[in-house]
């Protein structure tokens, strides 16, 4: 066997064998076939598909190709959270210390952001003192003291699809399918948890823009999931629009703080009860959403998930104290308020454009080693439907200079179209997939949107 049989047979639209996908995924691993003819391959699967089959096969021979977690020292239902990416998506940072109030452990692994704002870890370590490092050893106890721990990846899990994940950044197939199910399912089944609740994106700011896209990678992941025994839940939302108003990752911590303190409402507090009562209820913690949702709110009205919360950053090296003084985050050197200059109606946004205007102002990064401005960003209160009035605030920059100012308010400007006439407001959630079938939301189901 040989990459070169295996690039002919996708070439040519040929399922690949179990042994096919066990090779080429192995030699990924262990760097002994070239990149180029990696490459070869990812475009050969991009352009013809994989069938369930191979998509299945894939993930699992990714999944083992290094580590493996343990999660078995921590007593309960582990279950982890994944969401497919998007602007102003911080709901990692409210849910995981509700989900653990509520007495499920949440030992998550997160990742970095490359492109558009930072990630999870990213936003953790805007956190003074915060770190998202430690040993395997170290974060089983932390979880097992407090219920809660967000790391960064230990050990050398899934290594395979830190080869292709990167080849497919530079060759154009990061929207292949199947690579991005088994990319993500890899990453989760090797973290060890014992369920996975995944947050789809739709919209305009996320991966798989059109709703049939998104309900095709929800589906395929949940089958995943299923073949290889793991309960998965996948929650298709929206990203029409940032999720928080905050984007910047000292500006989302803030975001996720004000929530868990009951100072904030909004879409980031209703899909983090959304996908945290999912989590509930595949731990057993809850019989139905409606249950879920109300423990999950106690735990917020109590302040039990900002205790929490401030529980994680305290073991993790950070200062606590950011919970209750929020002038301890980084801060910018310029703070702009912009007013919206017209009267009218919020008609549309392009979330990914807002996103890459706070990449342009330091939030985000483009190359690997480009180094984060945890101060900069914006907050952008306004939602698509909102009627808005000339004298009214459009937005909040928060820059490291006047002329990084100038070009985020232009660029936000043009991301946004406001329009005369009133529109509707878009669904928060179109659809819930399990292996037992897709629940459409009733806004969903009003709009005719089915998959």
């Amino acid at each position: 066997m040989n990459m070169i049989e295996i690039i002919t047979d996708k070439k040519f639209g040929k399922a690949l064998s179990r042994e096919q996908i066990a090779f080429f995924v192995n030699a990924a691993a262990r760097g002994t076939v070239p990149d180029y003819q990696l490459a070869a391959l990812l475009m050969a699967i991009r352009l013809n598909g994989m069938t369930a089959e191979e998509t299945t096969d894939l993930t699992l021979e990714m999944t083992h190709s290094g580590d493996m977690a343990d999660l078995s020292s921590i007593p309960g239902v582990k279950v982890d959270k994944h969401s497919t990416g998007g602007v102003g998506d911080t709901t990692t940072l409210v849910l995981a210390p509700l989900v653990a109030a509520c007495g499920v452990p949440v030992a998550k692994m997160s990742g970095r952001g490359l492109g558009h704002t930072g990630g999870t870890l990213d936003k953790l370590e805007s956190i003074p003192g915060m770190s998202v490092q430690m040993t395997e050893e170290a974060f089983l106890r932390q979880v097992r003291e407090i219920g809660l721990a967000v790391i960064g990846q230990t050990g050398q899990l899934a290594p395979a699809d830190k080869t292709l994940y990167a080849l497919r950044d530079v060759t154009s197939t990061v929207d292949s399918l199947p690579l991005i199910a088994g990319s993500i399912m890899s990453k989760k089944l090797a973290a060890g948890s014992d369920a996975i609740v995944l947050d789809v994106k739709t919209g305009s700011g996320a991966i798989m823009q059109t709703l049939e896209g998104s309900l095709e990678l929800a589906r395929a992941m949940v089958e995943i999931g299923t073949l290889a025994g793991k309960p998965v839940t996948a929650v298709v939302t929206g990203m029409e629009q940032p999720l928080g108003t905050h984007v910047g990752n000292a500006l989302e911590v803030k975001d996720a703080i004000d929530v868990l303190a009951g100072r904030t409402e909004g879409e980031l507090l209703e899909v983090s009860l959304l996908l945290g009562a999912h989590m509930l209820i595949l731990a057993g913690k809850a019989l139905s959403m409606e249950e879920g949702r109300a423990k999950l709110l106690d735990a917020l009205k109590s302040g039990r998930g900002l205790k929490k919360f401030a529980q994680m950053i305290q073991a993790q090296g950070g200062n606590p104290k950011v919970t209750e003084d929020l002038s301890l985050l980084p801060q910018p050197a310029v703070i702009r308020r912009v007013k919206v200059g017209r009267s009218g109606y919020v008609g549309s946004m392009d979330a990914t454009k807002l996103g890459l205007a706070a990449q342009a102002m330091g939030a985000g990064r483009i190359f690997k080693t480009d180094v984060l401005d945890y101060s900069v960003g914006f907050v952008l209160p306004v939602r698509i439907g909102d009627r808005v009035e000339a004298d009214d605030l459009f937005f909040t920059l928060y820059a490291k200079s006047e002329a990084d100012a100038d070009k985020a308010e232009g660029a936000i400007r043009e991301a946004i179209r406001l329009c005369d006439e009133p529109v509707k407001r878009p669904p928060l959630w179109y659809a819930v997939v399990t292996r037992d079938g897709t629940q459409f939301s009733p806004e969903a189901e009003d709009m005719g949107k089915r998959g």
